[in-house]
This record gives C-alpha cells, structure tokens and sequence, in this order.
C-alpha cells in the first residue's frame, strides 16, 4: 500500500486522523507510523488516530492510539468522531449504535448533524481529596478512572485567600498546566502508567476545564473522559447537578449527564459537536 485516505475529524477541539480500514485492509498500524502522522509539523497532526472497521454483530470496530503510539486507553471525544465517521460511511443505520472499542462495547447515538451523544460505562477507582507532593508543595487532587485514569485539581485549592470566580477564570486562563500537569502526570502516586491531569474552575454552575493528556504528553483542546471525570467529581464533591456543562480549552461546550442512586453512576454520556476538519490522502513510503 502507497497511497492511504484519511479524514481529519475534531471533537470540541480534540483532534483525531481517522482511517477506514474497510477501505484499507492493509493498513499496518505501528507506534513509530503513528507518531510521524500525528507530528504537527512534518506529518499531518493530531493528538491521536483512530481506525474504523466492520465488526459482526456491532456497528462498527474502533481502536484508539495516542499520539505517542501508545494505546489502551479510551478516548471519549474521539468515540463520539467515530461514531459520526461511522454514520457518514454507511455503517450506522439510524441515529443509535452500539460499537466496540479494545474489546468493550458502547454505544451512542447522532442527536443532529453535528451533536453526537457518547454512553460511557460506570466509572471506578474513585478516590477524593488525596494529597501529594510536588516540589515541596502539597497539592490536593481526587482521581477516577473513566475508562482512562484521571487526576481533577480545583484551581481555587491554589489560592490561600478566597477569590471571586472571574478572577480565578482569570487564574486558570493563565494556569501552569504543561509544567505542573506533567509532574503530577508522572508523579509516584500513579506509578507506573501515570494519569491524565485536569485542572478546572466552577463558575455559574458549569466548569471550565484544562487538560494535559497522557499520551499527547501536552494540553489538548478538550478531553472527552476528562471532562467527564470532572463533573462526576464535581457532583460528589460540589453537588453539582446534571446535565454538566464543560467549557473547553477551544471554548467549545461539552455537556455530562448521568444517574447517580445509591452510590453507584449509571447512564453516563458525553454530548458535543464532532466535525470534519478535511480529508485527504498521504504517501504511506513517505513517513516509514
């Protein structure tokens, strides 16, 4: 194979190169491969890719990489392009679906031409108000896993006085994210696969959230599970009621809902918009 399509997709911001392997059955995913195609600069770009394909008895197959290669992790923005791509090539009858993604399966559903609605699984390892330390400095944090772990800091935790809301919009806007996401990303307390971090503010009942990711190893955009952690979070910690909206790095809105009875979450999903950015076709002998 010489000459491969793709189409470059974007989920409230978090961008993903998606590949129909129904079209090409011989594309060989390899983490060195994946890596040139997500470089910003020499390859097409993006914080990963995203390989769609027939499945028996689903709708579709999807399996995620990360930039750097790796994989293992779920991607909810990136579900939620999947889920659109799969629509848009005929592999979605109606506006439902039930898929598969590294052996586990979902669903969601198309609400309207660019709004796509991602049913995420219960969360686990919830664990609140942990304290680390990092460069001498105490840090308070809880984590979740959403189908990929995740650390959610109040950015309020950093101001020892009590700051209006704006003014702490301000604070995030301007927040160290790369610099201390990456520490606590790596810190020991997460040994050995690490976290994605989120750092986030409240103001008139929605949440304003930054993101460094794991895998992309820089702030993304938006983070589909991220954001989800966050409100989960949100609502034990806060009371904060769903449907949640998130307002993105990009200042693209994302929107949680879910059930939560008896100490359990259930019915959780992820809405936002999902868009074609561009398609397009690559040289495959160019980037091995």
């Amino acid at each position: 194979m010489k000459n491969l399509s793709f189409t470059k997709m974007s989920g409230a911001g978090n961008d993903f190169i998606v590949i129909d392997k129904n079209k090409f059955p011989g594309f060989a995913v390899n983490p060195s491969l994946i890596r040139k195609l997500c470089d910003r600069r020499n390859g097409i770009g993006a914080d990963g890719l995203i390989t769609i394909e027939k499945k028996p008895e689903f709708d579709f197959e999807m399996a995620y990489y990360n930039a750097d290669g790796s994989t293992g992790s779920l991607c909810g923005n990136g579900a939620r392009c999947a889920i659109k791509f799969a629509l848009l090539n005929g592999l979605i009858n109606g506006s439902v679906t039930d898929f598969i993604c590294e052996g586990v399966e979902y669903s969601g559903a198309v609400l309207n031409e660019d709004l796509i609605q991602f049913n995420l699984n219960k969360p686990s390892k919830i664990d609140l108000n942990v304290l680390i330390n990092v460069d001498n400095t105490e840090i308070k944090l809880s984590s979740i896993n959403t189908g990929s772990p995740h650390a959610v800091i109040y950015i309020n935790d950093f101001s020892q006085i009590p700051e209006e809301s704006e003014k702490l919009l301000t604070k995030l806007n301007t927040f160290p994210v790369v610099e201390l996401g990456r520490k606590i990303r790596n810190h020991e307390h997460f040994a050995p696969a690490g976290t994605n971090v989120n750092f986030l503010m409240i103001h008139n009942n929605q949440i304003y959230i930054r993101t460094y990711e794991r895998g992309v190893e820089d702030e993304t955009l938006a983070c589909g599970t991220g954001s989800v952690a966050a409100a989960v979070i949100s609502n034990l910690k806060f009371g904060l009621q769903p449907p949640i909206k998130l307002i993105s790095k990009s200042g693209e809105e994302l929107s949680v809902n879910f059930n939560y009875r008896d100490s359990e979450f259930t019915d959780i999903s992820l809405t936002g918009p999902a868009k074609i950015i561009f398609t397009g076709e690559i040289d495959l002998e160019k980037f091995t």
